[in-house]
């Protein structure tokens, strides 16, 4: 745990603390707002998901974009790694691949802001069975 030294590290801890908190009470009600799950397996944080999962929070937070960041297993798009599944609230999930940081950067601000769809989308090839 770093020392505090100063007021303004004090501050910068509680700050930190704040968002970790806020994660947790977002995660009580993920389905009124945007849900991201980036894909974590050994193929995707080989092509720089870590990077990209770091990378949306940081641009959520700094927009107050209310969502949810997590992490999950593989799914089944190693080709296509780092891929990012994204879910608006009301809407059915899209699934985006080869996502850099500059395409996580257009995801937000073109299709999770502006409703517009982004190239990168890998379509569904299957339906769910209810």
């Amino acid at each position: 745990m770093a020392k505090v030294k100063t007021l303004a590290d004090l501050r910068k801890m509680k700050d930190e603390l704040r968002s970790k908190i806020s994660l947790r009470e977002n995660s009580d009600n993920p389905e009124s707002m945007v849900q991201i799950k980036v894909s974590m397996a050994t193929c995707g944080i080989a092509s720089g998901a870590k990077e990209v999962m770091n990378h949306l929070i940081n641009e959520l937070d700094s927009e107050n974009i209310p969502s949810v960041v997590t992490q999950t297993g593989c799914m089944g798009y190693c080709y296509a790694e780092p891929t990012i599944e994204v879910i608006k609230p009301g809407e059915q999930p899209l699934v985006f691949g080869d996502v850099t940081l500059k395409k996580a950067s257009e995801i937000i601000e073109k299709y999770i802001k502006g409703g517009e769809l982004v190239d990168g989308i890998i379509p569904d090839s299957y339906e769910t069975i209810e």
